[in-house]
């Protein structure tokens, strides 16, 4: 009983030192998040026994007696009297590729940029693609400049976060649609995507134009040039920007075709390119859509190509041309002979489809594929890149025009996406768009066949009476993989692709 009685003083004495460390503690837990530095600095000034600090705690804490620091830094979310500089990475784009090209930049040195604005765009091997910011805030450094090599995984731009900004930026950096809120995670609504070129994004952030307000237009709800000025234009009147649906499809007008058949096609001389005269040897590396082509080329290598060439007589599309290319205008595509033949050749491919198939690279395996992917190869500012128009087997001939002019305007302007260079299944060469008549194609791997399209000249045949007459004849090169293709189906391939073109009316009626 008196050894009770003794140490009862001790517990006691014990539980009140305890309730003075732990008050200052539970306070900061009530306090929470909300608290600033300087607010729960105040809170640590409740007087201790000195001996709880110890060295790391005597250096933070300003008044001898002060609670450890621990407990504050745990609890602090920031400094929120000034933005954190953050490095922006490039990040991984896709198809292997460990390097890009900038191209150009959209933002400088000071420039504030938001959550998904362009901040610049880079080539590669095989495509253009826009990077996008994933922060709020303002541009500090660039990195790189136009035409210098940034390699994936390594600082693009540093962007000072706006004030107020959690301490976990890396985390909003590697996971862009979670948010740091008061220590929990909330899952934010992933952003709808806005399908539109790099350009149009550019005119839209010149405007402090949001994209998502837009109604698109184009193809898909593409939102084209047009639509962001019309926005515009109307939010400057003070009227609500319509949202203009795209247009339906007028139905083309029947109109006759001209008896007379008109007169061959002026042939244009192509322009002169600019001389260029070196002082001395220069050496450049090989980037962007050449790299891409010299590995295409090791591999077609591997393939044992072999040739067929026939030549197509034109001159009853040649006559019908004038008809359809009025009726294409009408809504708004520009036409030439090329969706024709394309159609056309994905019709012979229905009853011909091992041209429509890959190998593997062992070629123990045939794929045939399902969808028309058809490529069409372009000379283009950057190189040789072979977009492709998909699913042409159950398209029209309108639609194919509409989605061939739209590959030829990027390709112009440098700017096709992966997705538009992917997913090749079978590919056709215009040479004759640049005065070609005859071609020796090479194979894209891992397709099997590839035709090269030769332009349209007006020569002399014999007539089925033995009359000479004016015909428009178009050549076509064909070359096909020897291994899984043969000179018989590659012929009766061509007669069929050539009986459409020579008779429109026929391929009229078996078209889907």
């Amino acid at each position: 009983m008196n050894q009770l009685s003794v140490q009862l003083p001790r517990m006691a004495l014990l539980l009140t030192h305890l309730s003075r460390r732990l008050q200052p503690t539970h306070s900061l837990q009530l306090a929470g998040r909300a608290l600033s530095r300087s607010s729960s600095a105040r809170l640590c000034s409740a007087p201790l026994p000195s001996p709880l600090c110890d060295e790391h705690s005597r250096r933070v804490c300003r008044r001898p007696g002060a609670a450890p620091a621990l407990a504050v830094r745990r609890l602090h979310t920031g400094d929120r009297r000034a933005g954190k500089v953050v490095p922006f990475l490039l990040s991984d784009i896709g198809e292997g590729i460990v390097e890009v090209v900038i191209k150009e930049w959209y933002v400088k040195e000071g420039d504030s940029v938001s959550q998904f604005d362009s901040l610049c765009e880079v080539q590669s091997d095989k495509a253009s693609v826009t990077i996008t910011s994933r922060y709020d805030g303002v541009v500090r450094k660039l990195y790189y400049s136009v035409d210098d090599m940034a390699r994936v995984g390594q600082p693009l731009v540093d962007i000072e976060s706006e004030p107020g900004s959690s301490d976990s930026e890396d985390e909003v950096q590697e996971r862009d649609a979670i948010a740091v809120v008061g220590g929990e995670h909330y899952v934010l609504p992933t952003p709808t995507k806005v399908l539109t070129t790099p350009a149009v994004r550019r005119i839209a952030m010149e405007n402090n134009v949001v994209l998502g307000e837009v109604r698109g237009t184009g193809k898909d709800g593409r939102i084209l040039k047009e639509d962001v000025l019309r926005y515009v234009q109307e939010k400057e009147k003070g009227k609500p920007p319509k949202e203009t649906a795209p247009a339906a499809p007028k139905k083309p007008a029947v109109q006759e075709v001209p008896k007379e058949a008109p007169k061959a096609p002026v042939e244009t001389v192509a322009p002169r390119a600019q001389t260029v005269l070196l002082a001395e040897d220069k050496t450049a590396p090989v980037s962007g859509f050449t790299k891409a082509m010299v590995k295409a080329m090791k591999l077609s290598m591997t393939v044992p190509h072999f040739g067929y060439c026939d030549e197509i007589e034109m001159t009853t599309l040649v006559n019908l041309r004038p008809a359809l290319k009025k009726s294409a205008e009408a809504f708004g595509v520009k036409f030439s002979y090329m969706p024709v033949i394309i159609k056309a050749c994905s019709m012979a491919l229905l009853q011909y489809p091992v041209l429509n198939a890959s190998v593997d690279a062992a070629c123990e395996n045939i794929t045939y594929k399902a969808s028309h992917n058809i490529g069409i190869a372009m000379d283009t500012p950057n190189g040789l890149v072979v977009p492709n128009v998909k699913q042409v087997q159950n398209l029209t001939v309108l639609e194919v025009a509409q989605e061939l002019n739209r590959l030829q305007a990027l390709g112009a302007r440098g700017q096709l996406t992966a997705a538009d260079l992917a997913g090749g299944t079978f590919s056709l060469s215009n040479i004759g768009a640049i005065g070609g008549t005859y071609a020796k194609p090479v194979i894209v791997p891992p397709e099997v066949a590839i035709g090269a399209i030769g332009r349209i000249q007006k020569l002399p045949r014999f007539a089925a009476d033995g009359s000479v007459v004016a015909a428009h004849v178009m050549q076509v090169s064909w070359s096909a993989d020897h291994r899984v293709i043969d000179g018989a189906t590659m012929a009766r391939f061509s007669n069929v692709m050539k009986a459409f073109l020579e008779q429109p009316a026929a391929m009229l009626l078996q078209m889907k």
